[in-house]
């Protein structure tokens, strides 16, 4: 990798520096949009300890779940347990410490992170367990909580398509939550199922801008399907 090029050539490379321990950012919503090869480099590394934020944990056998089968994780900052049984199981034997927040709150802490902003206040939460131990203030006579911004060591994004300087192109839902998490890591690593030279994209069609991006892989995908339903005949 050389001056405005952000390509790097093995998932090793991808996530150079990631150590026991640190905060993961992790883009996708359920499967949709996951960076599933960037997670199975996690856990070929054998990355202990870490603080991961994303809006669900995978599954069972895939995604983010493949890191709770050793125990990778100690804290997970999600909205949704999902259909993952080994999550389930590990929060509530206290295994695993969980921080649920709402979608929304969850949202607009990755987007408060790689803005600069510390903390904001939303009403969303508030006379919940969530409010808990929160500062509260009313503006216009309705209650707010404070929540405070999230940033990461690592964030790993899945795109569609960027060019050699890191201008990346979700495809359709997949772009989910990973705009937020590329702007919201120190180092953020995207992967995406091609590459093209710089100029082959058109601008107005791009969504991460390069500047957040600062490593780049090209990678082949499973794509698994979290839920398939089948008509009867």
């Amino acid at each position: 990798m050389a001056g405005l090029d952000k390509r790097v050539a093995s998932y090793e490379e991808a996530l150079t520096g990631l150590s026991d321990d640190m905060t993961v950012l992790c883009g996708g919503f359920g499967l949709c949009g996951i960076p599933e090869n960037l997670i199975a480099q996690i856990r070929r590394m054998g990355t202990r300890g870490l603080t991961v934020v994303s809006n669900n944990c995978g599954v069972d056998g895939f995604g983010l779940g493949i890191l709770l089968e050793d125990r990778q994780i100690r804290k997970m900052i999600s909205s949704y347990v999902g259909e993952n049984a080994l999550f389930e199981q590990q929060l509530l034997s206290g295994e695993l410490e969980v921080d649920l927040t709402p979608q929304g709150t969850l949202a607009e802490k990755l987007r408060a992170g790689g803005a600069g902003i510390p903390a904001f206040y939303t009403a969303t939460g508030f006379g919940t367990p969530v409010a808990e131990g929160k500062e509260s203030r009313q503006f216009n006579g309705r209650d707010y909580i404070l929540e405070e911004a999230i940033s990461g060591d690592f964030a790993l994004v899945k795109g569609w398509k960027a060019d050699y300087y890191g201008n990346v192109i979700y495809r359709h839902t997949a772009q989910n939550f990973n705009p937020l998490v590329a702007m919201a890591g120190r180092i953020t690593v995207v992967e995406v199922e091609e590459i093209v030279a710089p100029g082959e994209l058109d601008p107005a069609h791009i969504h991460t801008p390069g500047i957040y991006v600062d490593r780049l892989i090209q990678g082949r995908f499973e794509k698994r399907i979290e839920k398939r339903t089948l008509k009867g005949a």
